[in-house]
């Protein structure tokens, strides 16, 4: 799978960003273009690089990146906010758009956890998206997180972003804490377990994040602008066992989605556990995910 760098700007922000090809020479140029948005504390070279090994084989060029604070881009580290993370998509659709090699009239977006939520909050308001995947996704920050926590903890976080609005409305600078304390692992032992022993080996993921990130978060709802998308098609993949994002998100943004939505319920898998390369559910994800690609970008 060759590879190039391609960094572009977002926000005055320089975005690291490999866009990986079909081994074909160039024989397939112009080609249809996915950029996949990574979720929570992800970065370029996890999940994206991952559907990029195994799309660009099938003909389609795949253009991953950091987001702004995370690898290689710039940014204030720890704030990871996914309004701007939908900016930062916005300028890679900007920047896949004007390249000689790329089709700009069969742009797809694919958004993997968080980033599933990303996508759809991109794409509400860029007509150039013709298509959009929505991985383990998520429809509402709020109830998401909350769902993620048992009471003890979850009333512990909100009395600590309250406490940091008004620290940082004096000081301008916001407590940064362990991740884990806003995505709560420990209650899906599965996701868990495939963060310690996968996850980690990323360089610089489990950073720490700003409480004023998770201030943003709970204030995400991608199910709001989901409707926007029709009648563009809207592929939404979710296993019915997600411990992490439970399968309601799933389906609350099926459910106000308009035409063109295709929802698909992974029977007995959960959220991260079957993300290998080999493994035969990714492969069968991949799967339809060519296929409908195929369909909705021609």
């Amino acid at each position: 799978m060759p590879s190039i760098p391609l960094p572009f700007f977002s926000s005055g922000l320089r975005i690291d960003a490999d866009l990986h090809l079909p081994d074909d020479d160039g024989a397939g140029a112009p080609y249809p273009v996915v950029v996949p948005a990574s979720g929570y504390q992800g970065l370029k070279v996890i999940h994206p690089e991952r559907f990029a090994r195994a799309l660009a084989p099938r003909g389609y060029a795949v253009l991953a990146f950091d987001y702004r604070g995370f690898g290689y881009s710039d940014g204030e580290r720890g704030r990871l906010v996914p309004q701007e993370w939908a900016e930062d998509v916005r300028a890679a659709v900007d920047r896949v758009s004007s390249h000689p090699m790329l089709d700009a009239n069969r742009i797809a977006l694919l958004g993997w956890g968080l980033g599933g939520g990303v996508v759809i909050a991109e794409a509400a308001d860029d007509p150039r998206v013709r298509a959009v995947v929505s991985c383990n996704g998520i429809a509402d920050g709020y109830r998401s997180t909350k769902a993620m926590h048992d009471a003890t903890s979850w009333d512990g976080l909100v009395d600590r972003i309250e406490a940091d609005r008004s620290v940082r409305s004096r000081t301008g600078r916001s407590e940064i804490t362990s991740p884990w304390d806003i995505v709560r692992l420990d209650l899906d032992g599965a996701t868990d377990g495939y963060v310690d022993e996968q996850l980690y080996q990323a360089p610089g993921f489990g950073s720490g994040v700003s409480l004023e990130s998770a201030d943003y978060l709970l204030r995400f709802r991608p199910a709001e602008v989901v409707d926007r998308i029709a009648p563009r098609p809207l592929l939404i993949v979710h296993g019915d066992r997600n411990g992490l994002h439970r399968p309601e998100e799933a389906q609350d943004l099926f459910a106000r989605a308009g035409a063109g939505k295709r929802l698909e319920l992974l029977p007995g898998q959960g959220h991260t556990e079957w993300m290998f390369d080999d493994h035969p559910t990714f492969k069968s994800v991949v799967d339809l995910i060519e296929e409908f690609f195929r369909a909705g970008l021609g």
